[in-house]
């Protein structure tokens, strides 16, 4: 009998010596499939076979490797089959790597739970799940495989959790997938499937959470089957082209605590049987065509944190019970047509976080308790019929960080301290009827360090800029034109060393410029117009390197225009008129690009660009001078320097094609088959195709027959308005809007709108910058092109030639507004805070990466 026992353990123990070398030699095969192995894995030691399971990412049980985590190890390379030899895995996991190629996982039978997500795998996954018969969660999220949704998981009867997201299947839903009734969780979302939903997908009653939205393209509406869901917790069918009515039928899912439908077309009314989902956190119905009010029925919805229905149709008054909610962070309804007053006790729960109700007709004033603890951050109520007073608390709303106000019909004054508050980023209380004086700042703990932004434009705000606009050491764009300010500009506008765009027009300011307006070094639209400025314009202005608009006229300037403006190689529009300058205008540098218009207004200015010479004294002779000895010695000096010029000419030209190459370096980034010499050639006035403030664009012809362009860099200082020219990350987006222009209109962007004319100003002209003219300027052989998209193509090639390169949206915006265009690109709105934002706000990219969806807040 001991025998037979010690016999069968020794055989036990052989077995298992045996298998666990497998699994060693499996493992080290895998590592051979990975480049740039994590130094972790260094423990995979290859001499020793005993040690597996004390591997990194190894677990093991009676000497079998049973668990395999590699998650988050930013390996490299491929997986190779000889995974699938480690046949007692019940975990898998290689998540989070940067693995490539296909993969395959099959006789694994005892394997549980997979997860690839977070690669970059490729191909299909149409594997043997028959040999996967113990799956429960397969997470495939985030890859790059294509091909239709496998068939093959129908035979995992096991498999509760199954993530397909994040891909690019195409076709459509199989409608088989609705028998796999042990699931517990679904997600489809972020791939490129289309058809309808299937309504067979209702009979997975075990669902807890459903994701099939996120850039899907699917026809039809939501099947009244998904009210079957009662296990439902979350259902995310966001952003994929649904259209129809909600179907009533969702009110059965009582324990939906999340219901996301928006950027659909979905519309009709919203069903009142939704209220009776009483344990929902958040809903956003945002961004369909919705239709009616906000139905009583959803008084129920006390733990509502996120309620989203903005850009519809509905109407009707904002009900007073959402003020109620005792959970609510974030409530947004702009872009509606709602109308009435904001509900009183809004914000007194003490959890508002998020507030936009812009772009309505709401009216009456802001209620007080909006910030009533301090959490309140984003406050948006611009385009009402708003009147009243900023309520005081907003004065000591420190958690502020976004404030929109503008164009209502709020009076009153500025709370105190507003202005300074620590975290404001952005305060736009522009177009209403505000009055009385900024404050000095008095508070030193309160220091508004991160306000980017401020508009107080066309209100009625007087007395003295405050010397605490100095504060604002982050600050970008300042707009307080159009107010009755008055006294002095502050030298302290000098310690705005950020600031990009400055405009103090349309003001009683007086004074002198002060000098100190030279430190604002990134400056780059200035307007002091419509002032009582007096005095010179200081010449410590021309510091400004990158200023491309300036704008002083309508004041009292005197003296005589400053030189060094000429300098300032990047000013293509200022406007001097209407002022008191004399003496002579400078001829040199950007004033030869500037209109004679801009100096009108100022009779005691003279010079050839005004074709007003000036008047100096005339050379006398004394009696009996011969004349025409003076005559002959001018005629004989101007040979004289005639001929030294033509020496100097020739010397020089000869000076250049002898040093050729050698004295210019040349740097390419691509194989090229000319060299600097015949880039030289071309460079002459004759092939001049364009001029800006940053350089000249010469055509050129190469030897090899290749057409290019080049662009002259100009630099302070000869050769060295390329080494210190400070050029800002939008000075090619200008070029790239020409380039748009060219390809719409057909035409070359010089020479065919006469003279002067280039393409920029014949677009504008023609279609008066309006995107529904385009028609007029498109070239015939695009016709087939949708009008939509030549709209949209024009719309963003407007925006990037812009004269104030601060308007300008960077590259990375225009790719994105150029990417984002089929759907849903009329939905636009003035929330967000930068000027791109408030013209194409509604930008929707797809990343590679969508993201993964939980119960989190979405605000």
């Amino acid at each position: 009998m001991v025998l037979v026992i010690v016999a069968t353990l020794f055989f036990l123990l052989g077995t298992s010596v045996s298998t666990s070398v497998s699994d060693f030699h499996a493992l080290l095969s895998l590592k051979q499939g990975f480049e740039f192995s994590n130094p972790v894995l260094s423990s995979w030691d290859s001499s020793n076979s005993s040690s597996v399971c004390s591997w990194v990412g190894i677990e093991c049980l009676h000497g079998r490797v049973i668990s395999l985590d590699l998650s988050d190890l930013g390996l490299y390379g491929s997986v190779s089959s000889s995974i699938n030899s480690l046949d007692s895995l019940v975990y898998l996991s290689l998540s989070g790597n940067n693995f490539t190629g296909s993969i395959e996982i099959s006789n694994l039978s005892n394997l549980q739970s997979l997860n690839i997500s977070n690669n970059m795998f490729s191909g299909g996954l149409d594997w043997n799940y028959t040999s996967l018969a113990n799956l429960e969660v397969f997470d495939a999220y985030d890859n790059n495989f294509t091909s239709f949704l496998p068939i093959g998981v129908l035979s995992l009867k096991k498999l509760k959790h199954l993530e397909f997201g994040g891909n690019f299947f195409c076709g459509k839903i199989p409608q088989s997938y609705g028998n796999l009734v042990g699931l517990e969780y679904l997600s489809l979302a972020g791939n490129d499937l289309h058809g309808t939903l299937p309504s067979e997908l209702g009979n997975l009653t075990n669902l807890k959470q459903l994701y099939l939205g996120y850039y899907n393209s699917y026809e039809g509406g939501i099947p009244m089957e998904f009210g079957n869901l009662l296990n439902l917790v979350h259902l995310d069918l966001s952003s994929c082209d649904l259209d129809g009515k909600i179907p009533h039928e969702l009110g059965n899912m009582k324990l939906l605590d999340t219901l996301f439908l928006h950027i659909n077309s979905l519309s009709g009314s919203i069903p009142k049987q939704l209220g009776n989902l009483t344990g929902l956190v958040n809903l956003d119905l945002s961004n369909n065509a919705l239709t009616g009010e906000i139905p009583s029925e959803f008084i129920n919805l006390k733990e509502l944190k996120l309620l989203n229905l903005f850009l519809n149709r509905l109407h009707g008054s904002i009900p007073d019970y959402i003020a109620d909610f005792p959970n609510l962070e974030a409530l947004s309804l702009w872009m509606n047509n709602f109308t009435g007053v904001i509900p009183d006790k809004l914000g007194q729960s003490g959890k508002l976080q998020y507030l936009d109700l812009s772009s309505n007709k709401l009216t009456g004033t802001i209620p007080q308790g909006l910030c009533s603890s301090n959490q309140l951050q984003v406050l948006i109520l611009l385009r009402n019929f708003l009147f009243g007073p900023i309520p005081e608390g907003l004065g000591t709303c420190s958690s502020l960080v976004r404030v929109r106000l503008g164009q209502n019909y709020l009076n009153g004054s500025i709370p105190g301290g507003f202005i300074y508050l620590p975290e404001l980023a952005l305060a736009e209380l522009q177009n209403n009827y505000l009055s009385g004086t900024l404050f000095e700042n008095f508070n030193s703990n309160s220091k508004p360090e991160k306000l980017l932004q401020m508009n107080l434009s066309n209100n009625l705000l007087s007395g003295p800029l405050p010397h605490s606009l100095s504060n604002f050491s982050s600050l970008q764009i300042l707009l307080l034109n159009g107010n009755q300010f008055s006294g002095q500009i502050p030298p302290s506008i000098g310690e705005l060393t950020q600031v990009l765009k400055l405009d103090l027009s349309g003001n009683l300011l007086s004074g002198q410029i002060p000098p100190e307006i030279g430190n604002c070094s990134r400056l780059a639209y200035l307007d002091l117009s419509q002032n009582n400025l007096s005095g010179q314009i200081p010449p410590e202005i021309s510091n400004i390197h990158i200023m491309d608009y300036m704008n002083v006229s309508r004041n009292h300037l005197n003296s005589s225009i400053p030189k060094s403006i000429g300098s300032m190689k990047s000013l293509t529009v200022a406007d001097f008129s209407f002022n008191d300058f004399s003496g002579k205008l400078p001829e040199s540098g950007q004033f030869s690009f500037f209109n004679a218009s801009s100096f009108a207004g100022n009779p005691q200015l003279c010079g050839s660009l005004l074709n007003n010479p000036c008047n100096f004294t005339t050379i006398t002779t004394t009696p009996g001078k011969n004349t025409s000895e003076f005559k002959l010695i001018f005629a004989l000096g101007l040979l004289i320097c005639s001929l030294v010029f033509v020496v100097a000419a020739i010397v020089k030209a000869k000076s250049v094609k002898r040093s050729g190459s050698d004295s210019w370096k040349m740097t390419t980034f691509q194989k090229v088959d000319f060299t600097v010499l015949d880039i030289l050639e071309c460079m002459k006035d004759g092939n001049i195709i364009g001029r800006g403030g940053a350089g000249i664009v010469y055509h050129g012809k190469m030897p090899n027959g290749v057409e290019i362009a080049v662009k002259k860099l100009l630099g302070f200082g000869g050769h060295k308005y390329a080494y210190t020219l400070r050029v800002d990350e939008k000075s090619d987006v200008y070029s790239f809007g020409v380039v748009l222009l060219e390809l719409l209109a057909g035409r070359k962007p010089v020479g065919d709108f006469g003279e002067g004319v280039d393409i920029v100003q014949w677009s504008k002209k023609t279609t008066t910058c309006r995107k529904e003219n385009v028609d007029l300027i498109i070239d015939p052989r695009l016709m087939a092109v949708p009008r939509e998209e030549a709209m949209h193509m024009f719309f963003v090639a407007m925006l990037c030639v812009q004269d104030n390169s601060v308007e300008r949206p960077t590259m990375r915006e225009v790719v994105q507004m150029l990417s984002e265009f089929p759907r849903h690109s009329s939905s636009s709105h003035e929330s967000p805070s930068s000027s791109l934002d408030q013209q194409c706000s509604n930008t929707v990219q797809k990343e590679k990466s969508c993201p993964k969806l939980s119960n989190d807040l979405l605000a």
